[in-house]
């Protein structure tokens, strides 16, 4: 028999607050993370605002910034989030065999050192034309080895194992803006096969640089609103033009129910339902019909022994792009018919912008805390209703309502994508 997993610790570092509780009053409250881009110099770019984290360093989880000053943005959030999630479970990690504990994290590259590349590119091209041989001497001048080792996805999940001792399985998955959310889902299973009693996961991410921003761009996935930056990220809203860009890092401390009974520790909730699938269409495309997002929610239904009356809040991916938020609505009226009109739907990314890999658990937090208060955070910025999205987005201000079970979307570029629900234990 599988055993049941809960969630017992969370942590966060988003553009919205540190602390999970700043965070969710300011999302109840209908705030806006999102400003001008102050990481680099943006003003030359058709995107020039994002959701950037602001006013925090690792002091405030008792760490020296200056011995983290070669890892990058998402390294250094990890490790916060990360803190703040293992003190809030309240395991006793002197008593956890360490064979027994986890990490599996959804994290995307490291930071690219854009000054640098820009001074080897310029040495490079200093006859004229582009000499390789220039190019590799000024990088083995000023690139640092540590900075450059840091720039892989799976170390943030390395620095965390050594941080609290976690000698189980250590995994990284990079898919996309699914990728929290399929680290989730797999540390689960993880547990429900007894191959590790506790597990952290969640995601960390940021693509605030010219390189981020520049990709984005050239898929015209980014919202060109700036004069309004709080306004810019509207899901579902007829208006809408792209995502905002956000960074930031979501932790979870999962455990299996039995263990956390007996230690009686705090229950955010259990996560029953976990379906994964791929579009296998296009790579910066949702399929037309939503297949793959069908397909995952169906599956996550499945697992958690759950039909379509069950859901009582969807906490969509929500992205405000044109594509996305037409799909994911036709698709959760596929699964749920007639029922979907009666399931509040909101995107917490009109709030926080799109937090690429760590979107997911980040929206996975949000729905323990609907489970938690009974409240739904709303969507903002939702002004002229769209025909093809015709469902409750719970627009604009926060509601009070039962909440006993949730679903969280998230959806990839690749075609990843990945559906979870959390109850009320």
């Amino acid at each position: 028999m599988r055993r049941r997993v809960v969630v017992t610790g969370i942590g966060c570092v988003t553009p919205l607050g540190a602390a999970i509780e700043t965070v969710w009053g300011r999302l109840l409250a209908g705030e806006s993370g999102v400003g001008y881009t102050s990481l680099f110099d943006a003003s030359n770019f058709p995107t020039r605002i994002s959701a950037e984290v602001r006013d925090w360093d690792l002091s405030e989880v008792g760490e020296n910034p200056d011995d983290w000053k070669y890892q990058g943005r998402h390294t250094k959030f990890a490790v916060g989030a990360a803190k703040k999630a293992v003190a809030d479970s309240g395991l006793d990690l002197d008593r956890l065999d360490p064979t027994r504990f986890g990490v599996y994290l959804g994290s995307g590259e490291g930071q690219q050192d854009f000054n640098r590349f820009s001074e080897m590119m310029v040495a490079a091209l200093s006859g004229g034309e582009f000499d390789l041989g220039r190019f590799v001497r000024k990088g083995l001048e000023t690139l640092h080895p540590i900075a450059e080792l840091e720039q892989e996805p799976n170390m943030p999940a390395g620095h965390l194992a050594g941080l609290f001792n976690a000698q189980g399985p250590n995994v990284n998955c990079l898919t996309a803006c699914a990728a929290s959310s399929q680290a989730v889902g797999e540390a689960v299973e993880i547990i429900r096969r007894g191959e590790a009693d506790v597990m952290l996961s969640g995601g960390t991410h940021s693509m605030i640089h010219p390189f981020g921003v520049t990709g984005f761009n050239l898929l015209t996935a980014l919202s060109t609103r700036n004069d309004e930056p709080t306004r810019a990220s509207r899901p579902f809203d007829r208006e809408r033009d792209g995502f905002v860009l956000g960074e930031g890092s979501s932790m979870l401390i999962l455990e299996h129910l039995d263990a956390a009974k007996a230690r009686g520790a705090k229950i955010y909730g259990e996560l029953v339902g976990y379906g994964s699938t791929a579009d296998a269409y296009r790579i910066t495309d949702q399929h037309p019909e939503g297949r793959g997002a069908k397909g995952c929610m169906a599956a996550a239904l499945a697992d958690a022994g759950m039909g379509p009356g069950d859901i009582h809040y969807i906490n969509a991916h929500g992205t405000s792009t044109a594509v996305n938020d037409k799909v994911e609505t036709m698709s959760i009226k596929g699964i749920f018919g007639e029922h979907a009109y009666k399931i509040p739907v909101s995107s917490t990314k009109s709030m926080m912008g799109h937090l690429i890999a760590a979107a997911g658990a980040t929206e996975l937090i949000v729905c323990l805390l609907a489970i938690r208060d009974n409240v739904l955070p709303p969507t903002i910025n939702y002004e002229f209703p769209d025909p093809d999205c015709d469902l409750d987005y719970v627009p604009n201000t926060a509601r009070q309502t039962r909440c006993d079970v949730a679903l969280s979307n998230s959806f990839g570029f690749g075609g990843q994508n990945v559906s979870l629900i959390a109850k009320r234990i």
